[in-house]
Protein backbone atom coordinates (compact mmCIF):
# COMPACT_ATOMS: atom_id res chain seq x y z
CA UNK A 1 0.00 0.00 0.00
CA UNK A 2 1.26 3.13 -1.05
CA UNK A 3 1.92 5.42 2.45
CA UNK A 4 -0.41 8.49 2.28
CA UNK A 5 2.21 10.57 4.15
CA UNK A 6 5.58 9.77 2.25
CA UNK A 7 2.60 10.83 -1.00
CA UNK A 8 1.92 14.01 0.86
CA UNK A 9 5.92 14.56 1.23
CA UNK A 10 6.70 14.18 -2.35
CA UNK A 11 4.29 16.50 -3.53
CA UNK A 12 5.96 19.09 -1.64
CA UNK A 13 9.54 18.20 -2.99
CA UNK A 14 7.72 18.17 -6.49
CA UNK A 15 6.41 21.86 -5.66
CA UNK A 16 10.17 22.54 -5.04
CA UNK A 17 9.55 22.79 -1.45
CA UNK A 18 10.52 20.90 2.26
CA UNK A 19 6.92 19.43 3.95
CA UNK A 20 5.48 21.24 6.96
CA UNK A 21 4.12 18.46 9.95
CA UNK A 22 2.22 20.44 12.36
CA UNK A 23 1.63 18.95 15.78
CA UNK A 24 -1.15 20.37 18.29
CA UNK A 25 -2.93 18.11 21.12
CA UNK A 26 -6.30 16.72 20.60
CA UNK A 27 -9.21 18.34 23.14
CA UNK A 28 -7.52 21.89 23.86
CA UNK A 29 -8.75 23.86 24.89
CA UNK A 30 -12.30 21.82 24.34
CA UNK A 31 -12.36 19.03 21.73
CA UNK A 32 -14.45 20.71 18.85
CA UNK A 33 -12.07 23.78 19.20
CA UNK A 34 -9.02 21.12 18.63
CA UNK A 35 -10.81 19.57 15.30
CA UNK A 36 -11.35 23.02 14.34
CA UNK A 37 -7.49 23.93 14.80
CA UNK A 38 -6.08 20.50 13.19
CA UNK A 39 -8.65 21.76 9.89
CA UNK A 40 -7.11 25.53 10.24
CA UNK A 41 -3.43 23.53 9.91
CA UNK A 42 -4.19 22.06 7.11
CA UNK A 43 -5.86 24.90 5.33
CA UNK A 44 -2.81 27.03 5.97
CA UNK A 45 -0.16 25.23 4.41
CA UNK A 46 0.64 21.85 6.70
CA UNK A 47 1.38 18.82 4.55
CA UNK A 48 0.85 16.51 7.43
CA UNK A 49 -1.48 16.88 10.72
CA UNK A 50 0.37 15.58 13.44
CA UNK A 51 -1.85 15.22 16.62
CA UNK A 52 -1.62 13.69 20.42
CA UNK A 53 -3.92 12.49 22.65
CA UNK A 54 -3.64 13.87 25.86
CA UNK A 55 -1.57 11.64 28.33
CA UNK A 56 -1.48 12.00 31.95
CA UNK A 57 2.93 11.41 32.05
CA UNK A 58 3.82 12.99 28.80
CA UNK A 59 7.68 12.09 29.28
CA UNK A 60 8.72 13.94 25.94
CA UNK A 61 6.67 16.99 25.99
CA UNK A 62 7.83 20.27 27.05
CA UNK A 63 5.64 23.00 29.00
CA UNK A 64 3.86 24.69 26.97
CA UNK A 65 2.40 21.05 25.41
CA UNK A 66 2.43 19.65 29.14
CA UNK A 67 -0.11 22.17 30.16
CA UNK A 68 -2.69 22.06 27.23
CA UNK A 69 -2.89 18.19 27.55
CA UNK A 70 -3.31 18.34 31.02
CA UNK A 71 -5.83 21.30 30.37
CA UNK A 72 -7.51 18.39 28.19
CA UNK A 73 -7.97 15.29 30.37
CA UNK A 74 -9.04 18.00 33.20
CA UNK A 75 -11.87 18.75 30.67
CA UNK A 76 -12.98 15.52 30.26
CA UNK A 77 -10.75 14.30 27.17
CA UNK A 78 -11.38 10.06 26.50
CA UNK A 79 -8.86 8.19 24.54
CA UNK A 80 -11.83 7.34 22.02
CA UNK A 81 -12.28 11.44 21.55
CA UNK A 82 -9.28 10.13 19.37
CA UNK A 83 -11.10 9.12 16.21
CA UNK A 84 -14.10 11.34 16.72
CA UNK A 85 -11.96 13.72 16.23
CA UNK A 86 -10.01 11.96 13.51
CA UNK A 87 -13.09 11.21 11.38
CA UNK A 88 -14.18 14.71 11.37
CA UNK A 89 -10.97 16.59 10.23
CA UNK A 90 -10.00 14.10 7.54
CA UNK A 91 -13.76 14.71 6.41
CA UNK A 92 -13.19 18.37 6.46
CA UNK A 93 -9.69 18.48 4.78
CA UNK A 94 -7.63 16.19 2.46
CA UNK A 95 -4.26 16.52 4.55
CA UNK A 96 -2.92 13.27 6.18
CA UNK A 97 -2.80 12.73 10.03
CA UNK A 98 -0.64 10.98 12.35
CA UNK A 99 -1.95 10.50 16.02
CA UNK A 100 1.25 10.95 17.83
CA UNK A 101 0.53 8.28 21.04
CA UNK A 102 2.70 7.03 24.21
CA UNK A 103 2.51 3.58 23.75
CA UNK A 104 0.31 2.52 27.05
CA UNK A 105 -2.93 4.29 25.92
CA UNK A 106 -2.65 1.59 22.65
CA UNK A 107 -2.40 -1.10 24.65
CA UNK A 108 -5.21 -1.35 27.08
CA UNK A 109 -7.12 -0.18 24.08
CA UNK A 110 -5.74 -3.07 22.32
CA UNK A 111 -3.10 -2.80 19.29
CA UNK A 112 -5.57 -4.75 16.42
CA UNK A 113 -8.57 -2.56 17.55
CA UNK A 114 -6.87 0.79 17.90
CA UNK A 115 -5.10 0.04 14.11
CA UNK A 116 -9.04 -0.70 12.97
CA UNK A 117 -10.71 2.20 14.80
CA UNK A 118 -7.73 4.49 13.21
CA UNK A 119 -8.19 3.16 9.83
CA UNK A 120 -11.62 3.36 9.92
CA UNK A 121 -11.65 7.28 11.15
CA UNK A 122 -9.33 8.48 8.16
CA UNK A 123 -6.25 8.61 10.37
CA UNK A 124 -2.87 7.67 8.32
CA UNK A 125 -0.93 6.45 11.38
CA UNK A 126 0.97 6.50 14.36
CA UNK A 127 4.30 8.01 16.03
CA UNK A 128 5.22 6.24 18.65
CA UNK A 129 7.96 7.95 20.36
CA UNK A 130 8.01 5.65 23.61
CA UNK A 131 8.23 2.46 21.82
CA UNK A 132 11.44 0.91 19.52
CA UNK A 133 11.09 -1.31 16.77
CA UNK A 134 12.44 -4.35 18.23
CA UNK A 135 9.74 -3.94 21.02
CA UNK A 136 6.65 -3.38 18.24
CA UNK A 137 6.03 -6.51 16.94
CA UNK A 138 2.10 -6.44 17.39
CA UNK A 139 2.13 -2.97 16.31
CA UNK A 140 4.11 -3.11 12.72
CA UNK A 141 1.66 -6.68 12.37
CA UNK A 142 -1.28 -4.43 12.74
CA UNK A 143 -0.08 -1.99 10.28
CA UNK A 144 1.07 -3.81 7.76
CA UNK A 145 -2.20 -5.57 8.00
CA UNK A 146 -4.40 -2.00 7.95
CA UNK A 147 -1.52 -0.10 5.72
CA UNK A 148 -0.74 2.63 8.88
CA UNK A 149 2.17 4.54 8.82
CA UNK A 150 4.64 4.06 11.21
CA UNK A 151 7.21 7.03 12.25
CA UNK A 152 9.35 6.02 14.76
CA UNK A 153 12.16 8.39 16.35
CA UNK A 154 15.72 8.45 15.66
CA UNK A 155 17.88 10.47 18.25
CA UNK A 156 21.71 11.83 17.67
CA UNK A 157 22.85 8.95 20.80
CA UNK A 158 21.36 6.19 18.68
CA UNK A 159 23.78 3.76 17.27
CA UNK A 160 23.68 2.37 13.65
CA UNK A 161 22.37 -0.57 14.13
CA UNK A 162 19.34 1.28 16.02
CA UNK A 163 19.14 3.55 13.51
CA UNK A 164 19.04 0.93 10.65
CA UNK A 165 16.65 -0.65 12.53
CA UNK A 166 14.58 2.56 13.04
CA UNK A 167 14.57 3.10 9.13
CA UNK A 168 14.45 -0.84 8.07
CA UNK A 169 10.28 0.00 10.09
CA UNK A 170 9.52 3.06 9.49
CA UNK A 171 7.31 4.31 6.85
CA UNK A 172 5.88 7.76 5.89
CA UNK A 173 8.97 9.10 7.58
CA UNK A 174 11.84 8.71 10.54
CA UNK A 175 10.89 11.19 13.35
CA UNK A 176 14.55 12.65 13.74
CA UNK A 177 15.05 14.64 17.34
CA UNK A 178 17.12 17.54 16.14
CA UNK A 179 17.99 17.72 20.15
CA UNK A 180 18.06 15.30 23.46
CA UNK A 181 15.39 16.03 25.56
CA UNK A 182 12.05 17.25 25.55
CA UNK A 183 9.59 19.79 23.11
CA UNK A 184 9.98 23.25 22.94
CA UNK A 185 11.12 25.86 21.35
CA UNK A 186 15.07 26.79 21.54
CA UNK A 187 17.02 29.64 20.21
CA UNK A 188 19.32 27.14 17.98
CA UNK A 189 18.93 23.91 16.73
CA UNK A 190 21.75 21.35 17.28
CA UNK A 191 23.82 20.41 14.67
CA UNK A 192 23.44 17.48 15.43
CA UNK A 193 20.39 17.50 13.38
CA UNK A 194 21.71 17.92 10.37
CA UNK A 195 24.43 14.71 11.27
CA UNK A 196 21.75 12.67 12.23
CA UNK A 197 19.93 12.69 9.16
CA UNK A 198 22.88 12.42 7.11
CA UNK A 199 23.49 9.14 9.24
CA UNK A 200 19.76 7.94 8.64
CA UNK A 201 20.15 8.78 4.62
CA UNK A 202 23.56 6.18 5.02
CA UNK A 203 20.75 3.49 6.62
CA UNK A 204 18.89 4.16 3.35
CA UNK A 205 15.80 6.57 5.11
CA UNK A 206 13.89 7.75 2.08
CA UNK A 207 11.99 10.30 4.46
CA UNK A 208 13.36 12.01 7.20
CA UNK A 209 11.45 14.91 8.81
CA UNK A 210 13.25 17.06 11.99
CA UNK A 211 11.26 18.01 14.80
CA UNK A 212 12.22 19.48 19.01
CA UNK A 213 12.41 23.16 19.00
CA UNK A 214 11.53 24.43 15.63
CA UNK A 215 9.79 27.33 16.31
CA UNK A 216 10.68 30.20 13.39
CA UNK A 217 10.20 30.08 9.71
CA UNK A 218 14.27 30.72 9.41
CA UNK A 219 14.48 27.33 11.66
CA UNK A 220 12.42 25.92 9.10
CA UNK A 221 14.23 26.86 6.43
CA UNK A 222 17.50 26.14 7.99
CA UNK A 223 15.95 22.18 8.49
CA UNK A 224 14.72 22.04 5.04
CA UNK A 225 18.04 22.70 4.09
CA UNK A 226 18.88 18.93 4.47
CA UNK A 227 15.95 17.55 5.58
CA UNK A 228 12.95 16.43 3.93
CA UNK A 229 10.11 17.99 6.52
CA UNK A 230 10.55 20.33 9.63
CA UNK A 231 8.13 19.61 12.49
CA UNK A 232 6.50 22.36 14.76
CA UNK A 233 4.24 21.89 17.71
CA UNK A 234 4.74 24.40 20.60
CA UNK A 235 4.95 27.58 18.62
CA UNK A 236 2.03 26.84 16.98
CA UNK A 237 0.20 25.18 20.43
CA UNK A 238 1.38 28.34 21.42
CA UNK A 239 -0.75 30.41 18.89
CA UNK A 240 -3.70 29.14 19.36
CA UNK A 241 -3.62 29.36 23.11
CA UNK A 242 -2.94 33.06 23.17
CA UNK A 243 -4.43 34.36 19.82
CA UNK A 244 -7.26 31.45 18.61
CA UNK A 245 -7.99 29.96 15.59
CA UNK A 246 -7.16 33.43 14.19
CA UNK A 247 -3.64 33.50 15.19
CA UNK A 248 -2.80 29.98 14.63
CA UNK A 249 -3.81 30.45 10.92
CA UNK A 250 -1.26 33.47 10.87
CA UNK A 251 1.77 31.57 12.63
CA UNK A 252 1.39 28.38 10.44
CA UNK A 253 1.07 30.92 7.29
CA UNK A 254 4.44 32.28 8.90
CA UNK A 255 6.27 28.97 9.54
CA UNK A 256 5.08 27.61 6.22
CA UNK A 257 6.59 30.44 4.15
CA UNK A 258 10.18 28.86 5.80
CA UNK A 259 9.22 25.83 3.23
CA UNK A 260 9.24 27.58 0.23
CA UNK A 261 12.33 29.69 1.09
CA UNK A 262 14.45 26.70 0.63
CA UNK A 263 14.61 23.86 -1.29
CA UNK A 264 13.83 20.50 -0.07
CA UNK A 265 16.74 18.43 0.16
CA UNK A 266 17.93 16.12 -2.66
Amino acid sequence: MTSRVSAAIDAAREQGRGAFVGYLPLGFPDLQTSIDAAVTLAENGADVLELGPPYSDPVMDGTVIQEATQAALAAGFRLRDTFTAIREITRRVDVPVLVMTYWNPVVQFGVDRYADELLAAGGAGLITPDITPDAAGEWIAASRRTGLDRVFLAAPTSSDERLRLVVENSTGFVYTVSTMGITGERAELDAAARVLVGRLRAQGAEHACVGIGISTAEQVEGVLDYADGAIVGTALVRALREGGLDGLAATTRELTAGTRSGAAAN
